[in-house]
């Protein structure tokens, strides 16, 4: 199968929306089934869907901070975001978004607010000072993905048919029933059909991963409740490193931070979110 290239991709189609030509800064959209876990729409397939709707209702086209509360369930089917433009400058751009979804009435109902700052990635300088470094994730080859699992994975779904998925070993112990009881996920991320990545789909890798919760010993879901991402540079082209830690679970929520380096060993975003731990009975 011949690989998928930017804007050619089932990712590209399954966030498109359709500007209403009477209304303006108003976005009709259809939320994908394959996006889904379980039940629920993933969170991070929503906030690429509400990241490229910005990024055609402002001035700037690349996301460069997005906040997102997750207000409802979202559910496969139509929806419509409305946008707003906050204030427009010259190198950055601030908008908000929501989604919403309709009730058995024809009622709309809120599933997700967006608060984003936009720019030119393209436009910023060479110059990084960091001491941040790559993730140590053994070879892909030597990574887990969905389909080596002995028994299904919980909380496996259609997404897990989109992506290109390899976890590190070290962090699969709640894949077979003995969690290391630590916070940390760690995997190589993809598009399925080869789609290089761009900053929407830095977006969806915020909140790809299985959580990790799982290897603290939880087996329950656990919904997002804010999610803020940061996207720093495009990314080059090839797969990208992922690993998410938490270091408090307490009060029934925990964190969880996320870096995304891409195949030049770049730190390209970076996430923090607000999830609450729910226990299975």
């Amino acid at each position: 199968m011949a690989q998928a290239t930017i804007g050619d991709s089932e990712f590209d189609r399954d966030t498109a929306v359709t500007p209403r030509e009477d209304e303006d800064g108003v976005y009709d959209a259809h939320l994908s089934a394959g996006w889904t876990i379980i039940h629920a729409v993933n969170g991070g397939y929503l906030l690429a869907l509400l990241g490229r709707t910005l990024g055609q209702a402002l001035p700037h086209a690349d996301p460069f901070s997005v906040t997102a509360h997750y207000l409802t369930p979202s559910a496969p089917g139509p929806a419509v975001v409305r946008t707003q433009r906050v204030r427009t400058g010259r190198t950055l751009s601030t908008g908000q978004a929501s989604l919403f979804q309709y009730d058995e009435n024809g009622a709309e109902i809120e599933r997700i607010r967006v608060l984003a700052s936009y720019g030119d990635l393209d436009a910023l300088p060479d110059d990084v000072r960091t001491t941040a470094k790559p993730p140590a994730i053994p070879p892909i080859e030597h990574c887990l993905g969905p389909s080596d699992a002995p028994a299904p994975i919980p909380g496996s779904s259609a997404i897990t048919e989109r992506l290109m998925l390899k976890l590190d070993p070290t962090t699969l112990g709640w894949a077979v029933g003995a969690p290391s009881g630590k916070g940390e996920m760690r995997g190589w991320f993809g598009l399925a059909d080869g789609r290089d990545p761009d900053p929407y789909s830095l977006l969806l890798a915020v909140d790809a991963l299985p959580p990790t919760a799982f290897e603290m010993g939880l087996t329950g879901w656990t919904p997002t409740v804010e999610l803020t991402a940061h996207i720093r540079c495009r990314p080059a082209p090839g797969p990208l490193r992922v690993s998410i830690t938490t270091r408090n679970l307490a009060g029934g929520f925990l964190e969880e931070d996320a870096e995304v380096w891409d195949s030049a060993d770049r730190l390209v975003a970076q996430s923090r979110q607000l999830a609450r731990a729910l226990r299975t009975p």
